[in-house]
C-alpha cells in the first residue's frame, strides 16, 4: 500500500510540475482569442519568458523576481504582436508565425552575446522558485510527494479561479468577451475596441512569459533553446478543448499535464522506448483536437481585422 500510494504521489507530483506552464499560457491564450485577436505566438513568447527566467535568476539571485521578469519579457514581445495585429491591421496569423520565429531567435542570440552560450549557466537553489513544505515530509512518502513542490505549482490554480471570476463577473471581463464577439457594436457604445485589445494580448504575453520563465526557474535550472519546444502549441490547443473558457481550458491543461507527468514516470522505468512515450501528450492532444474542436464556441470576430470607424 505504501509503495502504491508513493507511485501516486509521483504522478501528481509529475503533473503539478507539467501543468503550470501549459495553464498560464493558455490563460493568455484566452484573454487574447475571447478578445478577437489570435495569438498562435505563444510559443515564441514563453521562449523568451523562459530565457529571461534563466537570466534574471542569475543576476538578481531571487526566483520570484526572475519569475515576474520572464512575465514582462513575455508582454514586450506580445506588445509587438499587438500593434502589429490591432493597429496595423496585419494577418493575425502570419504575425504571430513571425513571433514564433524572433522568439526563440533573440533568446539564443541574447544567450550567447550575454553567456557565450546556448545554454545559460544553472541556477542555484537561491536563484530558483521556493518549493513548499520542503523537507517537513519524508522523502518518498505520499505527502512529500504531493506537498514538496513548487509553489507556484499551486499558485497557478488560484490565477485560473480569479481570470474565471474576471471573465464572468467584472465590467473588463464583460467587455473583452463582447469585444471578441462584435466589436463595431461595442464601438457603438462607447467601448475603445482596441484598448480593450491592446490589454488583452500584452496579458497574454505575460503570461506566457510566466510559463516559459517556470519552467527554467522550476522545473529545469538553466535555459536551454530546447526547453519549450511544443508546449506553447499545446496550451493553444487547451484553449480550444476548453471551449475558450478560464475554467475549462484548466482541465484541459490538467489532462495534458497528466499525459506529461505520465511520461515522466513511464520514461523512468525504460520498458518502453522513450521516443515512444515522448508522443504521449502529442497524441493525446490531436485525439482531443479530432473529437472537440467542432464542438467549442469560437469568438465571433476572432481572428477578423477590426478597423475603428473615424
Amino acid at each position: 500500500m505504501d509503495a502504491l500510494l508513493s507511485s501516486l504521489g509521483l504522478l501528481i507530483n509529475a503533473t503539478l510540475v507539467a501543468t503550470p506552464p501549459l495553464l498560464l499560457a493558455a490563460i493568455g491564450s484566452c484573454f487574447s482569442e475571447r478578445s478577437g485577436v489570435v495569438n498562435i505566438g505563444i510559443e515564441g513568447m514563453m521562449t523568451i519568458g523562459a530565457f529571461a527566467g534563466a537570466a534574471m535568476g542569475l543576476v538578481v539571485g531571487n526566483g520570484w523576481i526572475a519569475w515576474l521578469c520572464g512575465g514582462i519579457a513575455g508582454a514586450l514581445l506580445a506588445t509587438i504582436h499587438a500593434v502589429a495585429c490591432i493597429q496595423f491591421h496585419a494577418d493575425q496569423t502570419i504575425a504571430g508565425t513571425a513571433i514564433n520565429l524572433v522568439g526563440p531567435g533573440l533568446a539564443l542570440f541574447l544567450s550567447k552575446a550575454l553567456f557565450g552560450s546556448s545554454d545559460t549557466p544553472p541556477l542555484n537553489a537561491a536563484q530558483k522558485l521556493p518549493k513548499m513544505f520542503e523537507g517537513v515530509f519524508p522523502a518518498g512518502s505520499f505527502l512529500g510527494n504531493v506537498l514538496n513542490v513548487y509553489s507556484v505549482a499551486y499558485l497557478v490554480f488560484a490565477i485560473a479561479l480569479i481570470v474565471a471570476f474576471v471573465f464572468a463577473k467584472t465590467k473588463f471581463g464583460t467587455h473583452l468577451r463582447a469585444v471578441g464577439e462584435h466589436p463595431a457594436a461595442c464601438e457603438s457604445l462607447g467601448i475603445d475596441v482596441y484598448k480593450v485589445r491592446y490589454i488583452c494580448v500584452i496579458l497574454s504575453g505575460f503570461f506566457s512569459g510566466l510559463g516559459g520563465a517556470f519552467v527554467t526557474t522550476a522545473t529545469i535550472n538553466q535555459y536551454r533553446p530546447s526547453v519549450i519546444v511544443g508546449q506553447g502549441f499545446i496550451a493553444i490547443s487547451a484553449v480550444i478543448f476548453g471551449k475558450f473558457s478560464p475554467m475549462g481550458t484548466m482541465w484541459a491543461c490538467l489532462l495534458f499535464g497528466f499525459c506529461s507527468g505520465l511520461k515522466s514516470i513511464i520514461s523512468m522505468s525504460n520498458i518502453i522506448s522513450p521516443n515512444i512515450v515522448s508522443m504521449i501528450p502529442y497524441f493525446v492532444t490531436i485525439i482531443a483536437l479530432i473529437l472537440f474542436v467542432g464542438k467549442g464556441h469560437t469568438p465571433a470576430a476572432n481572428g477578423k481585422i477590426y478597423v475603428k470607424a473615424k
